[in-house]
Order: structure tokens, then C-alpha cells, then sequence
């Protein structure tokens, strides 16, 4: 969930041509559930459930023994082959139910965005649990029982395409197309996985609640080759048109939206329903986690015209309330934050209690409430919409939905405001 304000700043400094198909009312994939191209994206992530990860349950981790140096499902597996099954297994069937996507329903959300590991369909010579594929099932059951829409979202691949933690296995640079580019072995198993999530879940039985397969989140575009990705996004979205039109979702792997224009498009090989997802954080370098409450919020704004730009249906998959990254394990299980120094040794702030909203005074609360409806008017005034992460946490507060909602922070329902529209003065 990685990106640097520092390189939107640069991104949303380019001049963005006028865009024809903006002016255009493009057709929605016949018989999905949802309006591509008129409807917005309001919805949220379920995140840490299929995919662990340490700032969103902390407890997992806290719970074992420390010198194992378990930081994510890999080491989890590796380090505990004999209790991680009973550990992850306890955690899908406690950690989200009916009730929670009932919630989100009620508060006007109309989507979930699903997080799954590639070994949820092939954990073969992994360390990786197997048993969550039958989990994704249920959502989808909630999901149709509360009306909701679902977007699947392959989040780990093998040999992670970022080496965080929340790819499954965290490392210094990721080991997914290293090996042989889009034909090597990470890409085509990472491939027969999306061909098995596309065999079942693009089946038009599907159509009414699944609207959506992204590919891959957050490969580490600045890292991996190119073209390969690329290469790689054209053999996934191959594996779902196999089967139907179901939207294909391309990350945008750290580059700004508008650089994918003319790439799989109609006029690109008669490329069809294709959408580009874009995560904003302003949190996770030393210049934007500095900024003051207002700056955030004029950031946010002066940002938001890079999505126009874009040729696709370009959505914000990722964003939070968070204003710091005082969240515990935030940035990694073993590294402390940017905000404090702790991490780098740059101080711009205390974090106690920056992540527990009974501490904040009415000036803080009041601030969050205001930039969050400002991202979400920034999103939808500029872009396909927006999915908030994450649906709750453990005890990170300013990434938590419900605990947002809770305390009058989060809009309820999701098109109440509060405040004047923030970016009107900056437009």
C-alpha cells in the first residue's frame, strides 16, 4: 500500500491533455453488475483476512515467539509449519462475517475489494497455508446477501512482485519476473493462478456480484522491467477474456495514470473494459508525512487532476485517513515511523496516540473528518470513484473504517458532508 506524495507532486505538475473519451459516454461490460463508466466506486477493502498483515492484526504476530523473526505468511509458515494452519484458520473464521459486510452496506458503500494470495490455488514448494480460497466464496455470498459489488484482487504473487509484507513475503527486492521476464516461472504461475480466479469468478453466474479481477497489486514498477509488465498484463487480461467480459483491473504500478493512454485500449488490439487502479497515500515519505492538516488537504486537490488524464476507467483502489505513519508495524514489522524519526531519524511529530481516535482533540477529529471528504470528492469529481482502506483494524484507528464511522469521523452515509467542498477554493 506503498506511495510517495513526493512523486505524486510530480505527477500531478504534468500538463494533462485534453482527453476525448472523457467527453464520451463509454459502454459499461453487458450484463456486469455495476455501471462501469457512470456509477462510482464507493468501497472499501477487506484487508488482512486472506492476506495477513502486521499493522492490521498485530495480536498474530505479538502472539508468537519474537526470535523467529515472522513478519508474514511465509515466515509464518516456514518458521511454524505445524501451528500456522490452526493460527490462520482460527483468523478467516473470526475476522470478518455477514454483519461486517452488512455494515459497510448500510453505511452506502456499494463495493469490496478483496484481497488473495496466489497460494490460496497453489502453494506448491511454499511455506504458504492453503485453505482460503473457500473464504473468498463466502464474501461473495455476503456480499450478495447485503447487495453489494466484489473486486477480486490477486495481492500476492510468487516470489512477491514489491517484497513487502503484505505481497506474503517480505525481501529486499522483489523476486516475481526475475526470472525470465512475462514468460518465466513466477509470471506463468502467477498466470495459471489468475486462469483458475478467472475460470470460476469471470463465469457470467458470477456477473450480478463479481464486477471486477485485478490482476496484481502494487508491483514495484520502478523496480521490475517494464515491458514485462506490460507483457504481463496483456497474458492476464487474455486469461479473463477467456471466459467473459468481466472488467480487468491494471495497477498502475507507481506511474501516473495517464502514461498507460493508448495501452490496451479499443485501439490497442481491440482491447475492451479495461480499469487502472491508483493508491494515494501522503504519508509514506519525509516531505508529505511533514505536512500540516491543511497542507494534506490542499495536497489532495492540487493532486486529483492526474486521473483525468487518463484514457481508462481510473479508480483510487487504496487510500486512508491517516495523516501519519504512527501506525505500529505500518511500515514493516521489525521498523518503526517517519513521523517520529524512528525510522530514519528525520522528527517531525510524537506519536502517542496519533492512532487511537479518544486521543485526538476536536481540531484533530475535525481535520480527519475534512480530509476525508475531501479525498473522497477529490475521487469521485475526477475519477471512476474510490475504496477506502481498510475495513477495519486492530488498533491503527486512522485506517479503520469502522472505527472512523464509530466515532462520526467517516461520512454516514457516505454522501453526508459536514464541510463545504474543500477543493472548490484550489479548482
Amino acid at each position: 500500500m506503498i506511495f510517495s506524495t513526493s512523486v505524486a507532486l510530480l505527477l500531478a505538475a504534468q500538463a494533462v491533455s485534453a482527453n476525448p473519451l472523457k467527453s464520451e459516454k463509454r459502454q459499461f461490460p453487458p450484463g456486469i453488475g455495476f455501471n462501469w463508466g457512470s456509477e462510482k466506486l464507493r468501497g472499501v477493502n477487506i484487508g488482512g483476512w486472506l492476506v495477513l498483515e502486521p499493522f492490521i492484526t498485530p495480536s498474530i504476530f505479538q502472539s508468537l515467539d519474537q526470535s523467529l523473526g515472522i513478519q508474514d505468511e511465509w515466515t509464518l509458515g516456514q518458521q511454524l509449519p505445524g501451528q500456522a494452519p490452526g493460527i490462520l484458520q482460527n483468523h478467516w473464521d473470526t475476522w470478518v462475517g455477514l454483519s461486517d459486510f452488512q455494515k459497510i452496506a448500510d453505511a452506502g458503500f456499494n463495493l469490496v475489494r478483496i484481497p488473495i494470495g496466489f497460494w490460496a490455488y497453489d502453494n506448491a514448494n511454499t511455506p504458504y497455508v492453503s485453505g482460503s480460497a473457500p473464504y473468498l466464496d463466502n464474501a461473495i455470498g455476503w456480499a450478495r446477501q447485503t447487495g453489494l459489488k466484489v473486486m477480486i484482487d490477486l495481492h500476492g504473487a510468487p516470489g512477491s512482485q514489491n517484497g513487502w509484507e503484505h505481497s506474503g513475503q517480505a525481501m529486499a527486492n522483489p523476486g516475481w519476473l526475475v526470472d525470465g521476464g512475462a514468460y518465466g516461472p513466477t509470471s506463468q504461475r502467477t498466470l495459471n493462478v489468475l486462469n483458475t480466479i478467472a475460470q470460476k469468478y469471470a463465469d457470467p453466474s458470477y456477473h450480478d456480484a463479481v464486477v471486477a479481477i485485478e490482476l496484481l497489486n502494487e508491483p514495484k514498477g520502478w523496480v521490475l522491467n517494464r515491458a514485462d509488465l506490460r507483457q504481463f498484463y496483456r497474458e492476464g487480461y487474455g486469461r479473463v477474456r477467456q471466459v467473459s467480459d468481466t472488467v480487468v483491473v491494471l495497477h498502475d504500478t507507481f506511474f501516473a495514470p495517464e502514461s498507460y493512454n493508448g495501452f490496451m485500449t479499443p485501439q490497442d488490439l481491440n482491447v475492451q473494459y479495461v480499469a487502472l487502479d491508483h493508491h494515494y497515500y501522503q504519508i509514506f515519505d519525509d516531505y508529505s508525512v511533514g505536512l500540516l492538516p491543511w497542507q494534506h488537504r490542499q495536497l489532495v486537490c492540487n493532486s486529483a487532476d492526474q486521473y483525468w488524464g487518463a484514457d481508462k476507467w481510473t479508480f483510487v483502489g487504496e487510500w486512508s485517513a491517516a495523516m501519519t505513519d504512527c501506525a505500529q508495524y505500518l511500515n514493516c514489522y521489525y521498523g518503526g515511523a517517519r513521523y517520529d524519526g524512528s525510522l530514519d531519524g528525520i522528527y517531525h511529530g510524537s506519536c502517542a496516540g496519533m492512532s487511537t481516535i479518544s486521543s485526538w482533540d476536536q481540531e484533530y477529529k475535525d481535520d480527519t473528518r475534512q480530509y476525508i471528504e475531501g479525498q473522497m470528492d477529490a475521487f469521485e469529481s475526477q475519477s471512476q470513484g474510490w475504496i477506502f482502506w481498510n475495513f477495519k483494524t486492530e488498533t491503527a484507528q486512522e485506517w479503520s473504517l469502522f472505527d472512523l464511522l464509530d466515532n462520526g469521523l467517516f461520512p454516514n452515509p457516505v454522501t453526508d458532508r459536514q464541510f463545504p467542498p474543500m477543493c472548490d477554493q484550489y479548482w
